[in-house]
């Protein structure tokens, strides 16, 4: 994570920890650096105009002034233990962090016995585990933001035969599926919507090149699975069938518009 993603963090992290706080202690244990480091990020942010306030005494720490704060947003139990059960589902390497502080700030939201209620009827629940290999943290950081920026990569990519090689790509969409986690994009090597396996990604970083208009891309079944699209739910329509919510109604096979990697 750099500077700059963990100051919004910070930020975050108090946000969720309300009136308790959080020590610098701690702080540097959650997003692993020395204290020294947090000590110098929340200065940083207290010049910057951020209203953070010191607890003193065996309990004291940094706070963040109610005025920041968001008021109870009142989930009812089942809404937060539906809301766990979705973020428990898939802890994707890119998500976990973000999944695991959005979490934090509805049981900080909640009353002591609906959060009760809540955790009650979590543990009536059980995920099927699906291992699948995960790609690198720092290189998964770097797609993550070629995707967002619409940004050229250059990486190494190793195929399902074990021969590597190195190309630029123009990221699409990253998907996340039960069998692994797959990176869409344009290969300037073979001219060409290809499909690549991320935990067969060894290297990526940003070509020098500006970011570039995002090209249309078709939505395609990747690994035998249609696509969702989480972007839908968060322009939810009060009017659309529950059904409808997030499902990609473009249904293509993957043969018929883009390979995998090679």
């Amino acid at each position: 994570m750099n500077r700059i993603d963990r100051l919004y963090a910070l930020v975050e992290e108090l946000r969720a920890a309300g009136p308790r706080g959080r020590t610098a202690a701690r702080l540097a244990e959650h997003f692993e650096v020395s204290v020294r480091t947090i000590e110098r990020d929340l200065s940083a942010l207290g010049q910057a105009g951020v209203p953070l306030a010191t607890k003193q005494g065996r309990t004291g720490g940094y706070t963040l002034d109610r005025s920041m704060s968001l008021p109870p947003l009142n989930f009812t139990p089942r809404e937060a233990a539906a809301i766990a059960v979705a973020l428990s589902r898939n802890e994707h390497v890119l998500f976990t962090r973000d999944a695991r502080s959005a979490m934090q700030k509805i049981v900080a939201a909640m009353p002591e016995r609906a959060l009760e209620e809540a955790r009650g009827a979590a543990e009536k629940v059980r995920l099927l585990v699906q291992p699948v290999p995960d790609p690198d943290a720092e290189i998964a950081e770097t797609i993550w933001s070629a995707v967002r920026d619409n940004h050229v990569l250059r990486v190494r990519y190793v195929d399902v035969g074990g021969l590597e090689t190195e190309r630029e790509i123009e990221p699409q969409h990253v998907v996340v599926g039960p069998n692994g986690s797959y990176l869409t994009a344009f290969c300037h090597l073979r001219h060409d919507d290809r499909v690549f396996r991320m935990d067969r990604i060894t290297e990526a970083e940003r070509t020098p090149s500006p970011p570039r208009p995002q090209r249309v891309a078709p939505e395609t079944v990747v690994d035998g699975h249609e696509t969702k699209l989480p972007e839908k739910s968060l322009n939810f329509d009060i009017s659309s069938s529950n059904s409808d919510i997030g499902l990609s109604r473009v249904v293509e096979t993957l043969g018929a518009t883009r390979r995998l990697g090679g």
